[in-house]
């Protein structure tokens, strides 16, 4: 007899067959349990459950029966085990959910010893299936765990970006800046900033960061350390980088090449000086230009290029100046911006934020108005604008 741990209960209200049967499987090495009805075997269902069940019941009691097991989410297969005399009525067994038919007295062992063959192969399966989805639901709940952990996660983070963020419409010299960010996912590689650097000099810039996520939301906040550091080193009169268009841009991307990320940023960055009324700026890469606006003159985006920042080792960044005669505005973008407009070329694109700017719309409301950025609730990159207003007297 070979040793084996499937466990067969038998419901059949014939002792005698059921002790015969009883007798068989058991030399077969099965674990075996008798009973002579439904009900009083129905504690084993709870406690210890069969792997088959041989069951000398009517089509409709084991209907009743197989329903009751996957309600459960019990998969036990049944064999019918009757004496029937007609087809019909193994048909009926079978369509009633039995998997197998035996009938008895079973005379032939070949054919119940073929039954349960197929019967452990059933069982094997079943207990697979079994096993394979208690994994699945405890990778299920691991997974569940894990995302919300990563939520929690995330809103902190966001709200340590929105609070790196400068305030709304602020005053700072003879300039009024506001700003709007908008991230496609929770966290943002956008990133901006408007400061006062001295009584003369306003920094500002806008920063895109490669890539999105949780990665690209650590960069900006080491361009956020980074500018208060410099701003710090300013007024100590240790250095004066934060001054220097170019050089803000060497030391963003010696800091970037030390992290050791593989995350580079483009970046448009200026200084306005209400002294000498002119715009200095460098360019890491950044696309699309910025569109300076002159009340009742031009129009139009400015000039230059650039690198990107945190990819070369010694790279080098031009200084670029304009004037600002007569009072002025200034919008900065990140190219994310040009994915909401409906246009098929860049030329188009850009064409159509220039018609924006040249028709009036200036500020951060009107804007999003025009491009209809609040019903806009998927957006397949991250948006940034600054606007920079010329407050002072003419």
């Amino acid at each position: 007899m070979t040793s084996r741990t499937e466990r067969i209960l038998i419901i059949d209200p014939d002792e005698n067959a059921r002790a015969e049967l009883d007798k068989y499987l058991q030399s077969k090495g099965f674990y075996v349990t008798g009973y002579p009805d439904v009900q009083s075997a129905r504690s084993l269902f709870s406690d210890t459950p069969p792997d088959a069940i041989f069951v000398d019941m009517t089509p409709a009691a084991i209907r009743k029966l197989k329903g009751d097991l996957e309600s459960q989410e019990t998969l036990i297969p049944l064999v019918a085990y009757t004496n029937a005399h007609k087809a019909s009525e193994v048909v009926a067994a079978l369509r009633a959910g039995a998997a197998d038919f035996v009938l008895k007295p079973f005379t032939d062992k070949e054919a119940l010893d073929d039954v349960l063959n197929k019967l452990i192969d059933r069982i094997r399966l079943n207990n697979l299936n079994q096993l394979y989805r208690l994994e699945l639901e405890d990778a299920n709940r691991e997974l569940r765990a894990g995302i919300s952990e990563l939520r929690a996660d995330q809103r902190a983070g966001r709200k340590v970006q929105l609070k790196m963020l400068p305030d709304h419409q602020q005053i700072l010299g003879t300039v009024s800046v506001d700003h709007l960010i908008k991230p496609s996912l929770y966290l943002s590689g956008d990133f901006l900033d408007y400061i006062r650097i001295d009584a003369d000099r306003t920094l500002v810039y806008i920063a895109d960061v490669s890539g999105h996520g949780a990665s690209s939301a650590f960069v900006t906040v080491l361009l956020k350390n980074l500018t208060n550091r410099l701003k710090r080193n300013m007024r100590r009169g240790s250095s004066d980088d934060i001054v220097h268009p170019d050089r803000f841009l060497e030391r963003i991307n010696s800091e970037l090449l030390d992290t050791g990320l593989g995350k580079h940023v483009t970046v448009f960055v200026g200084i306005i000086s209400e002294d000498e009324r002119t715009l200095r700026y460098s360019v890491g890469a950044h696309f699309p230009m910025p569109i300076l606006s002159f009340v009742g003159g031009q129009t139009a985006f400015l000039e230059g290029n650039g690198l990107p920042v945190g990819l070369f080792e010694n790279p080098h960044w031009d200084v670029f100046e304009v004037p600002l005669r007569g009072p002025f505005r200034l919008i900065m973008f990140s190219d994310g911006i040009l994915e909401v407009i409906k246009a098929k070329s860049l030329d188009e694109k850009e064409n159509r934020l220039l018609e924006l700017v040249s028709g009036g719309r200036h500020t951060i409301r009107e804007l999003s108005d025009a491009l209809d950025l609040e019903h806009i609730l998927e957006l397949p990159d991250d948006i940034a604008i600054v606007t920079v207003t010329d407050v002072a007297p003419e």
